[in-house]
């Protein structure tokens, strides 16, 4: 049995309207543009981190060796975001634009409060350097490893699969950073609320991704009335 092609004609007809590929452009740019702004923030913040602080649960808790999950979930997580977006590329403009406006409203809050790394955390010795270029312990406020898969389960929040599958990412990951200790409680509480508030504003600026993204078929730009 022939194996069914992983993008179809169909599929790629999308590649021909000019305001989608345009729009993938504007994606692409928006997240090149949120990692710059991201690794100034990240050095920003841990050069002015200042000392711990209590915390309810981290003080209740050991210190339990996650580095491999924390640094290697995400990335196949991303691997499978990245898999189910080339199935079908309408996806891509709104997971690419709500991914850079997360990590740049992300840059804002880690550059307001410079709470230095609760006193006891995990060491992370992982091979996987290029997550360091990412984080250096100063980024606290508010959890990317939490923040992000809510924020993709609001996105797929139309397929019940998807939407379950990445609200028990973001569960399971905000447990990861308790036990390793590498957020405060409140970073991964505060994540949910401020991520739904991302993707609110996110589809407001962006009717047109938004539109494409739920029609679950491929139609030009013009057929998509905003």
């Amino acid at each position: 049995m022939q194996t069914p092609p992983l993008v179809t004609p169909a599929q790629k007809s999308v590649f021909r309207s000019r305001k989608y590929v345009l729009s993938v452009a504007l994606g692409a740019a928006l997240l090149l543009l949120s990692l710059v702004i991201n690794s100034y923030a990240v050095l920003y913040a841990t050069q002015k981190a200042s000392n711990p602080v209590s915390d309810i649960i981290l003080d209740n808790i050991p210190v339990f060796n996650v580095d491999g999950i924390f640094v290697y979930g995400p990335i196949l997580m991303w691997l499978f975001v990245t898999l189910v977006c080339v199935r079908r590329p309408q996806r891509i403009p709104l997971v690419l634009k709500s991914v850079a406006f997360f990590v740049i409203i992300r840059s804002v809050f880690i550059s307001l409060t410079h709470i230095g790394p609760y006193q006891t955390r995990m060491v992370m010795d992982s091979p996987a350097f290029l997550y360091k270029e990412f984080t250096a312990g100063g980024d606290l406020f508010f959890s990317a490893h939490t923040g992000l898969p809510f924020l993709m389960a609001m996105v797929f929040y139309s397929s019940k699969f998807y939407r379950w599958f990445f609200i028990i990412m973001s569960v399971f990951f905000g447990c990861i950073v308790l036990m390793g200790h590498v957020h405060y409680s409140i970073d991964v509480l505060s994540s949910f609320f401020i991520t739904y508030t991302i993707y609110t504003i996110v589809i407001k600026l962006f009717p047109y991704d938004y539109k494409l993204f739920e029609k679950g078929s491929y139609l030009d730009s013009e057929d998509i009335k905003i």
